[in-house]
Formats: C-alpha cells, sequence, structure tokens
C-alpha cells in the first residue's frame, strides 16, 4: 500500500471532488510550505462537456485559489514523477476520464491498444507507488447499475473497475461517497 495515497470513490455528483478539494483545503491550511495541485484529466471538447470543466475551474478558483491546476489528460506517470513532493498534495481528478481518454478518446484522438493502456496503467501505479508526497484520487464508481448492451460499454465499466481495484490496493484510505456523505471503506 502506497501510504500517502486517497482513493475517493461514488457515483456521478456524490461529492468526490468537493471531498477532494476538502481534502486539499485541509492539507493547505495544515502548514505555510504546502502546496496543492490538481491534476485534471478532462478533454477541454466543445458543448456540455466544456460547461462542466468550466464549473469545475471556477469552483476550485473560488474555494481554493492557493491551488494550481494541470491539465493532463493521459500521461499520470509522468505528472507524478515530475509534480509529487513531500510538500505538495496531488488530486488527480479523475481516473473516469483518464481511462475515457485511453481508451475511447473524442476524434481525432485514436484509443490506445490494449497493451498499451496496459502499460500506462503500470506505469502509474508504479509512480503513485514512488511519489513522496500524498495523492488523492478520484474516480466513479460505475459498476454497481445494470450491464450494458452495448460490448464496448462493458468493456470500459469492466476496465474501470479493474483499474479501481488496483488503485484500491494501493491506496491507505479509500472513500465511498454517497449522497454528499463519506463512507471509509479503508
Amino acid at each position: 500500500m502506497t501510504a500517502g495515497l486517497h482513493l475517493i470513490l461514488g457515483g456521478q455528483r456524490s461529492g468526490k471532488s468537493r471531498a477532494a478539494e476538502e481534502a486539499a483545503r485541509n492539507w493547505l491550511e495544515r502548514s505555510a510550505g504546502h502546496e496543492a495541485l490538481f491534476i485534471a484529466t478532462a478533454q477541454d471538447t466543445a458543448g456540455e462537456m466544456a460547461q462542466r470543466i468550466a464549473r469545475h475551474r471556477a469552483d476550485r478558483a473560488r474555494t481554493l485559489p492557493a491551488a494550481a491546476t494541470l491539465e493532463c489528460p493521459l500521461a499520470l506517470d509522468e505528472a507524478v514523477r515530475t509534480q509529487s513532493s513531500p510538500q505538495r498534495l496531488l488530486v488527480i481528478d479523475c481516473l473516469t476520464l483518464w481511462l475515457v481518454n485511453a481508451l475511447m478518446p473524442p476524434p481525432p484522438h485514436n484509443a490506445l491498444t490494449e497493451s498499451a493502456w496496459l502499460d500506462l496503467q503500470a506505469r502509474t501505479l508504479d509512480a503513485l507507488r514512488a511519489a513522496p508526497g500524498p495523492v488523492v484520487l478520484v474516480s466513479n464508481e460505475i459498476g454497481l447499475g445494470v450491464v450494458p448492451l452495448a460490448a464496448p460499454v462493458r468493456a470500459y465499466v469492466d476496465a474501470l473497475g479493474r483499474l479501481n481495484q488496483a488503485m484500491a490496493a494501493q491506496a491507505q484510505r479509500v472513500t465511498l461517497m454517497v449522497a454528499g456523505c463519506a463512507l471509509t471503506l479503508r
């Protein structure tokens, strides 16, 4: 287990990002030397997703003006390796969109092959294990509902379930958010 790793899971609009922001706020308040960096995985596309990204940016600027943001749609391994330090909390929001970027990216990007995805996932897990500072990961728990009819969606749900399990196996803390309430799993 990685001592400084906290995985926050939950459904859409469950309070995951708010819980991660609260963890960052608590970290910043503990010491004047502490820093917080949000690593955002969403790709800035047109339409509704662009509006969501803008809303998250505005919320963070308002609630955590001292925290910086790094846009990183795919290379989380590199971001963790280059940005982690004992005094800097990394908040990765979110693994769900990171997986979309890898397996179902918006055009004109191409999906990673299964072997390339597994390699990226392994490198990211290695980077998290070696991170000298604390990391908060945010991910959706989407496997609680009906089984999707479309094979690509089932494959995505399966891949996210495996990713969440791999991250949870490394995490010291795992929290499930439901209706804004935090349930401590570990």
